[in-house]
């Protein structure tokens, strides 16, 4: 199909604004799945051990609500993964070798593991032993976390493209290391921090709850007891994604040095940069150094450079230098970038050609710039082919994010990370005193916590996606490179039958979850003491 300039870029758009559409209701489901199936699993422990029914009750109420959103969660997952070969053909193609591995593991292992023992799970309360059944409790929360280690790793490979090397004859990135691209720092670091990131939404989940029957003067055993286990859980998993998301910002630094100037709104690199705290920017034509680009802001000094290199006066390049170059510190500028991935562009064309004259010559010159074996290819490699996705940028500011989106997402997933840490700790404390159900505004705060670590979440996603574009594949291939051919408007469709689709789910598991919690633990709506 041939498109105009308007049609390709009208695909592409609609293209994105469908996937992260379903992204982002697949990540409204998936968070509590992660959290709230290894909260079942503690408290399902204790029943295994003091035999106390009680306990059995607690953990049959918590896997009811696990056990709707997962089902839920599951439909708009595989959407998502349809959604690469529908829209995103061209990037299936390109780098469908080493993408599909790690989600084939996904489906074959993880999937698998949480279909086969789920049903022991729900059902085999009076039918197998305790200790089984107890591993079968377990097995669908390490399956959540196991599948979302595969997705995760496919996503940081996008992020850091590692262990492949490029075939001139099949135009595709073929996988050179399977432990390279799972072991790679990125990957490892963005699965710790986004299933903390589950953990955490899974006890602000059942603390909510908790407060909920609390403030209904009902189940105030359980109510407690669970508020302590998510509690502690919530408290340790957050110190650990604090830890993590300090990894995260040095490991931005190297590999993706837009996306932190971007998060900063640094405009102009510096030698010991501060780290802004807060501020308010000004609009896009006003900004155009570090001078101009707040009305007002709080700062730390210095903060910035040691958070991302470990040393109070490093350099920090900002989004001037990294659009226009500077020299001082080997920074080519974008116009250059762009002019060494068309080179690329152009060998590739010659490949093609060549084989259509059946020009061997020209053949076995091209092979050898693509050949990492010999010194030619290393050096081609290295100093072209790692900008190849440049070559399909028409200018350098295209290689820019959406600055204020991604800034203040920053400060958001930020502040609400260290709100969580003080939440948790209130409660424990609260809970040691044996006052919190004397606290009624505390529990209604705890009770309207639960949307803020959905929002965390979200704004976490904005900030790892809206922070790496224009780049499916970082600087190997633009989202104007990686869309399907299609016509705009069965995206259109399509984007708008998911919309009513997902929204529809989403209001389906609400009501369905709410007429749970109102029957509580017993079955019985009214109130218990």
């Amino acid at each position: 199909m041939l498109l105009t300039t308007t049609d390709l870029m009208s695909v592409v758009d609609w293209s994105r604004a469908q996937f992260a559409m379903t992204a982002i209701y697949h990540w409204l489901f998936v968070p509590l799945t992660l959290g709230l199936g290894f909260l079942c699993a503690f408290m399902e422990t204790i029943y295994y051990k003091t035999g106390d029914e009680y306990w059995k009750r607690t953990v049959k109420f918590w896997m009811k609500l696990f056990g709707i959103n997962f089902a839920i969660g599951v439909a708009t997952g595989i959407i998502l993964e349809f959604e690469f070969g529908t829209n995103w053909s061209n990037y299936s193609h390109f780098v469908g070798d080493i993408f599909g591995a790690p989600l084939a593991i996904e489906g074959i292992m993880a999937f698998f593991l949480e279909a086969t023992f789920i049903a022991v799970m729900f059902f085999g309360w009076d039918k197998v032993s305790k200790g089984f059944h107890l591993t079968a409790t377990w097995l669908p929360a390490i399956g959540a976390s196991l599948s979302a280690l595969w997705i995760l790793v496919a996503n940081a490979w996008m992020q850091y493209p590692v262990g492949m090397t490029f075939n001139i004859e099949t135009a595709r990135n073929e996988m050179t290391s399977f432990w390279e691209v799972l072991l790679s720092p990125v990957a490892l670091n963005k699965f710790f921090h986004t299933v903390l990131s589950g953990y955490i939404l899974g006890s602000v989940f059942v603390i909510g709850i908790s407060a909920w029957f609390l403030l209904k003067n009902r189940e105030h055993r359980m109510a407690k007891d669970s508020m302590k286990i998510a509690a502690i859980f919530g408290l340790v998993c957050s110190i650990f994604a604090a830890t993590s998301g300090d990894r995260s910002a040095k490991l931005v630094a190297r590999v993706q040095p837009m996306k932190l100037a971007s998060i900063e709104a640094l405009y102009d690199g510096q030698h010991g940069a501060d780290l802004t705290v807060i501020s308010m920017m000004k609009p896009e034509s006003e900004r155009v150094s570090n001078e101009t680009v707040n009305y007002w802001e709080i700062k730390l000094p210095k903060m910035l450079s040691f958070m991302s290199f470990g040393d109070k006066d490093a350099f920090v390049p900002g989004i001037n230098d990294l659009l226009y170059g500077n020299e001082e510190m080997g920074i080519i500028s974008t116009e250059e970038k762009i002019a060494r991935g068309k080179i690329v562009i152009d060998e590739m064309r010659r490949f093609r050609k060549a084989k259509d004259d059946g020009d061997h010559e020209a053949l076995a010159d091209v092979k050898r710039n693509f050949d990492p074996s010999t010194e030619q290819g290393r050096e081609f490699m290295d100093k072209y082919y790692r900008y190849f996705g440049y070559g399909y940028l028409t200018t350098p500011q295209q290689a820019v994010p959406n600055i204020p989106l991604v800034f203040y997402s920053f400060r958001v997933m930020v502040g609400l990370g260290f709100y969580f840490i003080l939440m948790f700790t209130v409660v424990l404390i609260l809970l040691y005193k044996k006052s919190i159900d004397k606290k009624r505004w505390v529990l209604y705060v705890l009770l309207w916590s639960i949307p803020f670590a959905y929002f965390a979440g979200q704004t976490g996603w904005v900030v790892t996606e809206v922070g790496r574009q224009p780049w499916t594949i970082q600087y190997l291939l633009p989202t104007v490179a990686a869309v399907s051919r299609v016509d705009a408007g069965s995206v259109i469709v399509t984007f708008f039958l998911f919309l009513a689709l997902f929204t529809a789910l989403l209001f389906a598991e609400v009501k369905i979850m709410t007429r749970q919690i109102k029957l509580g633990p017993g079955g019985k709506s009214e109130k218990q003491s």
